[in-house]
């Protein structure tokens, strides 16, 4: 099984930037949680701060075979149509993420253009949340019509 996670603007900043809003965890330190936590998992990691950067590596996985996407989209959440458009053309579910709860953040981090083109959303349960948003996506590669 492959899953290709990707991390948006500013996430290459984990551990040093606002710890007491996204943790001290590194995003290197994620992705080691990740492939110690699914070993049979074959995973693709992303990041970048740039917006068709993202939208190329969600594109890429209708060539590439993929069997799912995790996505924080960091701040693109909350404005970029493009991200919403690409992740809706994709035939693999995606599972979007964020490390803080962004319904109780600022009113302009409340709303994701992105949440109802996913199959779901997990927010607020720190890195924790990439495991989560795993187990979903093996939850719903493996039972049939859900």
């Amino acid at each position: 099984m492959k899953i290709l996670v990707i991390n948006g603007p500013n996430l290459n900043l984990l551990g040093t930037r606002e710890p007491q809003i996204y943790g001290v965890q590194t995003l290197n330190d994620v992705e080691k949680e990740l492939t110690g936590s699914f070993p049979d998992i074959l995973f693709t990691f992303f990041q970048s701060n740039h917006e068709g950067a993202i939208i190329d590596a969600l594109q890429g996985t209708l060539t590439a075979q993929c069997d799912g996407v995790v996505l924080n989209a960091a701040a693109l959440t909350h404005y970029s149509y493009a991200i919403r458009d690409a992740v809706a053309a994709l035939r693999v579910p995606v599972i979007e993420v964020h490390l803080s709860n962004i319904h109780l953040r600022e009113e302009f981090r409340r709303h994701s253009v992105i949440a109802e083109v996913c199959k779901a959303q997990v927010s607020g349960f720190g890195s924790e949340g990439y495991k989560l948003a795993v187990d979903m996506l093996l939850h719903k590669l493996t039972t049939p019509n859900t």
